[in-house]
């Protein structure tokens, strides 16, 4: 059973800093594409990052290039996402998936966490 558990959000000030983890577990191997997603009310679900955790680079939208930062530890099999300047427009509930055929920002991903909230004010 492949399962995904993203923590660390929460209300934070405007340019400040918050860390994503996903604990993850369940692959049948090492060698998947993982993501990051955001949707705030309203709004449509959109990618924000995505890396290959076998070694592939890493990708990320538009919008937080420069100032959110993807990464994955192998040993801990925890998918992190790193931001920082944080603006009020980044509110949105994050997801991180995982399992996709194409490792790119916004991708179809095969696995869904449940999200976890971050409110910047």
């Amino acid at each position: 059973r492949v399962q995904l558990v993203e923590s660390g959000g929460g209300s934070v000030q405007a340019g400040g800093p918050l860390r994503l983890s996903c604990a993850h577990s369940g692959y049948p191997s090492s060698r998947h594409c993982m993501g990051w997603f955001r949707q705030a009310p309203g709004k449509e679900r959109e990618g924000v990052a995505a890396i290959y955790t076998a070694g592939g680079g890493t990708y990320y939208a538009n919008s937080v290039k420069g100032r959110f930062t993807i990464s994955q530890d192998n040993a801990k099999n925890t998918l992190y996402l790193q931001m920082n300047s944080l603006k009020p427009e980044d509110t949105a509930m994050y997801y991180c998936a995982a399992f996709s055929d194409s490792c790119r920002v916004g991708g179809w991903f095969k696995y869904w966490g449940q999200g976890t909230q971050v409110t910047v004010s």
